[in-house]
């Protein structure tokens, strides 16, 4: 099984979104019963909490649903997921340091856009000092990078549905 973990700043916006239209696409590919995924945060902010209301209103636009409530990353994710995808820059740094910190120092950690090689090094904007259209916005940004995550994990781990 491949495990994948998204992680945003306060786990309520961008990475419980990735994580709900992540685990739609590999459900849609036959494929659900190879992965496991989840999503946590940077910063303990909303530890506990429901993602967002307009996370959820954005998911159900799609009929993604969206089962999570906020946590922190901590030191069993860098054990235990195949790959952590970071959603920007500040998220990649935290991540690094947390991996040095608790000994990973091999662990590869990921932009989430540098899957799509026309948005490597470019981060998903938070929206969460904006409107509904920051949302609508991420969404698309995930459903590509999704998209050209999984054709790479597929190559990479010999997957087919």
């Amino acid at each position: 099984m491949i495990r994948v973990l998204f992680v945003c700043l306060g786990n309520i916006c961008r990475s419980p979104l990735a994580e709900a239209i992540f685990n739609y696409k590999v459900e849609q590919a036959g494929m659900k019963s190879q992965f496991k995924s989840d999503s946590a945060g940077t910063s303990d902010f909303h530890i506990g909490e429901l993602p967002d209301e307009r996370t959820i209103k954005c998911a159900k636009k799609y009929n993604l649903p969206v089962n999570h409530r906020g946590r922190q990353v901590n030191r069993t994710d860098f054990r235990d997921f195949d790959y952590i995808l970071a959603m920007d820059e500040n998220n990649l740094r935290n991540l690094n340091n947390l991996k040095a910190r608790y000994g990973f120092k091999d662990k590869e950690i990921h932009l989430m856009r540098d899957f799509v090689p026309e948005t490597q090094g470019l981060s998903v904007p938070d929206p969460y000092y904006g409107g509904e259209e920051g949302f609508e916005e991420i969404y698309q940004i995930l459903d590509e990078a999704l998209d050209c995550f999984l054709v790479e994990v597929k190559a990479t781990h010999h997957l087919y549905a």
